[in-house]
């Protein structure tokens, strides 16, 4: 399905939706005006046209800032909701006053598989989605969860004061992952709507296993580590890092993984280097700015380290796990 027709079909599913107090605005980081192309003739629909690609993170942000609403709802262009997809998460996301975020049943489009049912979190930073290929029906059961992926999430106005929105140094990956800590340092829960049904063409933006998703997914991964994790788990996660680098390996000689699609998609050993190196030398650039924000994370924080620390146990995912997905 081209471009084209996965945003319209992901606006078409907004429009069908049987909750009816929401507005849809779609940020367009093309710095091209396509959307305005793509979506003519389509009423209800507020455009935003950005002068250039500023990332994921931060298109939401200025949608953000410009609206009112008590609830940000975000949802992938490449991603298409069920019609009672708002229904379900709002009426979750209000059924506890402390539910600061809320994840919906992500699907791989048109298969019986998951995407996401909220998101897991490895030792080292590395977050993946919780349920990932496993069959939907095994994700029925609403419950607390770590945190959403933005694919396809919901967010309360509140902590969002609070806490700020996202990190827009993250640019692409990983986002999701430190707002999510961000709040949960602060105190707010986050609940899964099984209910609230989204379907999803899975990493069409920037590709299946990308030398840019390589990079980022490895930068983000060490900027969330160095802002959120407590002193003691920071020591411990480079040896986490590493045993997961030797089970990537492992994997691509199993043909299993993320390192082997990067390599089946005709992608360098090299390359993979190159990015893993470029990654860590991210992280020393952005040393002092990301001590700032770590700094400011935990004066904004009400719960202890220890108690963070055993929240990340409760929904955490192995090295060897994440390299095999």
């Amino acid at each position: 399905m081209a471009a084209d027709s996965r945003l319209l079909e992901c606006v078409a599913s907004l429009q069908n939706q049987t909750y009816r107090d929401f507005g849809v605005t779609v940020v367009d980081n093309s710095g091209k005006c396509l959307a305005r192309k793509r979506l003519s003739g389509l009423g209800g629909v507020t455009i935003i046209d950005l002068p250039r690609n500023a990332g994921f993170g931060s298109a939401v942000n200025e949608g953000w800032r410009r609206s009112e609403s008590p609830l940000l709802a975000t949802l992938n262009d490449d991603a298409a909701a069920h019609p009672g997809w708002l229904a379900a998460i709002v009426r979750t996301i209000e059924s506890n006053p402390q539910a600061g975020m809320c994840a919906s049943q992500v699907r791989l489009y048109g298969e019986d598989r998951l995407d996401s049912a909220g998101m897991l979190i490895a030792r080292d930073g590395s977050s993946k989605q919780r349920g990932h290929l496993d069959p939907f029906e095994r994700f029925a059961q609403a419950e607390e969860v770590l945190l959403p992926s933005a694919s396809a999430a919901l967010y309360r106005r509140g902590m969002l004061d609070q806490i700020g929105c996202f990190d827009d140094d993250f640019f692409l990956y990983c986002e999701d992952t430190d707002l999510g800590l961000r709040a949960r340092w602060a105190g707010w829960k986050c609940l899964y709507a099984p209910d609230a049904i989204v379907e999803h063409h899975y990493s069409h933006s920037a590709g299946r296993a990308s030398p840019l998703k390589a990079f980022y997914v490895e930068r983000n991964r060490l900027f969330v580590l160095a802002k959120n994790f407590p002193a003691g788990m920071l020591l411990r996660a480079p040896f986490v890092t590493l045993a997961r680098y030797t089970w990537h390996a492992f994997s691509i000689l199993r043909g299993r993984g993320s390192a082997a699609r990067y390599r089946q998609d005709g992608n360098s050993a090299a390359g993979m280097v190159r990015a893993v190196l470029r990654a860590h030398f991210e992280l020393l650039r952005h040393s002092l700015a990301l001590w700032r924000k770590r700094k400011q994370i935990r004066a904004l924080a009400r719960i202890s380290a220890r108690d963070f620390a055993q929240l990340l146990r409760t929904h955490a995912i192995t090295a060897r796990q994440v390299a095999e997905l």
